[in-house]
């Protein structure tokens, strides 16, 4: 079957620009095998007004929660909520019951999210088994089974000698290792940052905590060559490690949330653990510090942490509840709200982090659109403001900081290779 799109706008990424033009692609193929004018034939017609076409989303750090705990998410219902918010490829960590720690598994991963028909699911193995920081997993086995990266995510590896021994294998296979950095001999069991924690009475998660293990891993990462990822960069410390490292020629890649872009602890002046996350949300000038080096290419990509909970876990009070915040659903529209509109950064830098990057951080297809390219689009409509309203989620996950804020820029449709996997009201679809 082969899908043309018309009405649409394409966001060149190279100059900026938009340009009206059709889009033919096939879903057998996957690929875009045409883009022109309206006479190309099609079997359907999906008919925008006047969205802009980007290169599907990808975000590198979703937790789907399955297996396990399918009451907080399902493959199925993380697909279709990446799906709704313009991803077409999501990387899911591997903190499930059973890990992601061995071949099978990866496999109940990939099938489940093929039986889906959602947003391609990549799994993230674990780099030692049942996460528990004390053997290492088979990593060669683990690639030939799909894996895109490897970590801990939810727990650092807190052994110097085993993450330089991971560090070696990682090279070795191929794979980048995506780190959790957190020093828990400094962090304990803070839940919170300083000012935060000190405002309520809970004991303080340091940023020191993170840079602490930054700092060890760049310098392993350096003498042993490999792909290091560092995760949800949330310190002014940990910004200035990275961009040092990057000077020095160190092989190193880094994200940062839109929770860490767009909030501070400032917020949380109450017992309420929708703000509950790991690493925690800093001051102002880590702030400022992880946009500036979100808008100086120092932090390379956008990645969620999406980390949905049931209503009743949240429900328990900062110390109790767990870590996390959904966002798969909302980062697009909030970074173009309040980072593009105001003029902080360009659409295409924009696109750039949360697609063309973070395809090339993790060797994956996609990231541009181009004639023999992979068919992954979203058409991102840049004029309907919205109000955020988690009642309207696709995930299982309501556990939001940015229920009620008003955004502009949500997904209209969403195509994964060549397949139409997500549409909004209003968007005409014609056979």
């Amino acid at each position: 079957m082969k899908l043309r799109i018309d009405g649409g706008r394409i966001l060149d990424l190279v100059d900026g620009s938009l340009t009206s033009a059709s889009l033919l692609v096939d879903d057998q193929s996957g690929l875009i095998e045409a883009i022109g004018d309206v006479s190309l034939p099609a079997d359907r017609v999906l008919t925008l007004h006047n969205e802009v076409l980007l290169p599907g989303f990808i975000d590198v750090h979703v937790h789907l929660r399955d297996p396990g705990f399918e009451d907080k998410e399902t493959i199925a219902t993380g697909a279709r909520a990446a799906a709704a918010g313009g991803f077409t490829q999501i990387a899911c960590m591997p903190n499930t019951n059973p890990p992601l720690d061995e071949p099978g598994v990866l496999k109940y991963v990939r099938d489940q999210a093929e039986a889906a028909g959602a947003s391609q699911v990549l799994p993230i193995a674990a780099i030692t088994k049942s996460q528990k920081g004390g053997e290492l997993t088979d990593f060669a086995a683990l690639k030939e089974a799909g894996a895109v990266a490897l970590s801990d995510d939810g727990k650092g590896v807190q052994n110097g000698a085993l993450m330089l021994a991971a560090l070696e294998a990682a090279a070795k296979a191929g794979l980048p290792v995506a780190i959790h950095a957190e020093d828990e001999s400094l962090s304990g069991k803070g839940v919170l940052n300083k000012a935060a924690a000190k405002r309520l009475g809970l004991p303080e998660i340091p940023g020191a905590a993170e840079s602490a293990m930054i700092a060890r891993d760049i310098l392993l990462a350096a003498e042993t060559g490999a792909h290091l990822h560092v995760c949800h960069v949330s310190v002014e410390s940990a910004v200035a490690l990275v961009r040092w490292a990057k000077q020095r020629g160190v092989r190193i890649t880094a994200e940062v949330t839109p929770h860490h872009l767009l909030l501070t602890d400032d917020i949380i002046t109450r017992d309420d653990a929708v703000y509950k996350v790991n690493p925690p949300l800093r001051g102002e000038r880590d702030r400022l510090a992880c946009l500036e080096g979100f808008l100086d290419g120092t932090l390379d990509v956008v990645a969620t942490d999406h980390a949905p909970h049931t209503q009743g876990e949240k429900e328990q009070g900062i110390a109790a509840a767990p870590f996390g915040m959904v966002g798969i659903e909302t980062v697009f529209p909030l970074l173009y709200t309040y980072l593009v509109l105001p003029g902080l950064m360009s659409l295409r830098d924009l696109t750039l982090r949360m697609s063309t990057q973070p395809a090339q951080a993790f060797s994956l297809r996609g990231g541009v659109i181009r004639v023999g390219g992979v068919a992954d689009i979203t058409a991102v409509d840049l004029e309907q403001e919205r109000v955020i309203d988690p009642a309207g989620f696709y995930s299982k996950g309501h556990n939001t900081p940015f229920a009620g804020w008003p955004a502009t820029g949500f997904s209209s449709a969403t195509i994964s290779r060549g397949k139409l996997i997500h549409t909004s009201e209003g968007v005409e679809l014609s056979e």
